[in-house]
């Protein structure tokens, strides 16, 4: 199946690899053989990621390091006959057009794993992302301070920040199952693609995937707030249109849940706004203002053990928040998760601390990592 020969002619064979879009990964037709040796030796090693990338063998990455999964140097055409045939017609057209697409699927005794196909010097290449067997609980993520408060909250919106790989979407997931563990809500997530399959517990959970139950994200959204939901969960908010129907959601009693790539507090609302035209912001500002519940930051960083842990921000938001938003003071949103930690808010620092304390982190990587240096030394130190 895999021979050396360069590939002719890659358009032609994505063409033969193509699926009609009925049609699922596990039909007849779909030798996935190889593909499924490589997943099953990253299940087997425990590993994170299957790097597939023209010029080097297939590879693992196994807490930080890297592992070959085969011994031949990949090319285009091994790439492509692994992966392709998982695509549907709508990915495939994307993926040939020069975009990069994700996708999430299963395999039968290995569980879940998110894709991302693209290209590299012009060259396919693709990164299979190994998920959880199960929905961890949130108590099983290691947070040094507890955010199961979230899962509590009546309505507003939640935002969930944090660079890519950095947990996000399992702390969203985890947040989901602990409702559906507890509380009888309709929940409605609109993700793209799906990486947790829920299963009906003690709410109704529907989950709509971006280009298989709806078009975009915005379209998603109109319809979601049409079907009585009490929890929105939005994957992430990508466009203004999104953001206004979340905002518009959460100012009209919902709860709802998004995810952004940013690194803190203030950077999570600047984001928000900032997605606006100017004319438009001082508006969003007030608008976000009444609706924010809460913020939590997130980064992935690794311990003294070699294991990884999160380390997080939290803030609750009260009325000298909402006064910081709608002035555009985000400097002062600091001092307002001091204020707040008995509704459960907490800073960075404070995370980090305790990592340090329970001998998880070094204090010289702490201090690296703290958005205020002083603080944590302060905190260490007391």
């Amino acid at each position: 199946m895999f021979e050396n020969d360069p590939v002719e002619d890659l358009d032609k064979l994505v063409t033969e690899l193509r699926l009609d879009a009925r049609r699922g990964p596990d039909e007849e037709g779909f030798d996935d053989s190889r593909l499924i040796q490589w997943l099953k030796r990253v299940r087997d090693l425990g590993g994170a990621d299957l790097l597939l990338v023209s010029g080097a063998a297939a590879t693992i990455r196994v807490r930080g390091a890297f592992v070959a999964a085969s011994t031949v140097p990949l090319d285009p055409t091994h790439i492509v006959q692994a992966v392709a045939p998982l695509l549907p017609t709508r990915l495939l057209e994307r993926h040939r057009a020069g975009e990069s697409v994700d996708l999430a699927f299963s395999r039968p005794g290995l569980g879940r794993f998110r894709m991302n196909l693209h290209y590299e010097r012009g060259r396919p290449a693709a990164a299979i992302r190994a998920l959880p067997t199960t929905i961890p609980r949130l108590n099983q993520l290691n947070f040094s301070h507890d955010i199961s408060v979230l899962s509590r909250l009546p309505r507003g919106l939640v935002l969930i920040g944090g660079p890519t790989g950095s947990g996000k979407t399992t702390t969203l997931a985890a947040i989901v199952a602990e409702m559906n563990n507890r509380d009888q809500r309709h929940i409605i997530s609109v993700e793209d693609p799906i990486e947790y399959e829920h299963p009906h517990g003690t709410c109704l959970i529907e989950q709509i995937e971006i280009g298989v139950d709806s078009p975009d994200f915005a379209t998603a959204l109109r319809a979601a707030v049409r079907q009585a939901p009490d929890v929105i969960v939005l994957g992430e908010m990508r466009d203004p249109e999104s953001m206004r129907i979340a905002l518009t959601a959460a100012e009209t009693g919902h709860l709802v849940f998004a995810t952004l790539h940013t690194t803190d507090v203030a950077s999570a609302i600047g984001r928000i706004t900032d997605g606006f035209p100017t004319e438009r912001q001082n508006a969003v500002r007030q608008e976000l203002a009444m609706a924010l519940a809460a913020v939590l930051t997130q980064t992935l960083l690794r311990t003294v053990q070699g294991a990884l842990t999160p380390a997080a921000e939290l803030m609750m938001v009260s009325y000298g928040a909402r006064q910081h938003i709608r002035k555009n003071a985000l400097q002062h949103l600091n001092q307002e998760i001091t204020i707040t930690r008995k509704a459960g808010s907490f800073t960075l620092e404070e995370s980090l601390a305790a990592l340090v304390r329970a001998q998880k982190l070094d204090r010289q990587d702490a201090l690296m990592k703290a958005a205020h240096p002083d603080e944590l030394t302060t905190l260490l130190a007391g």
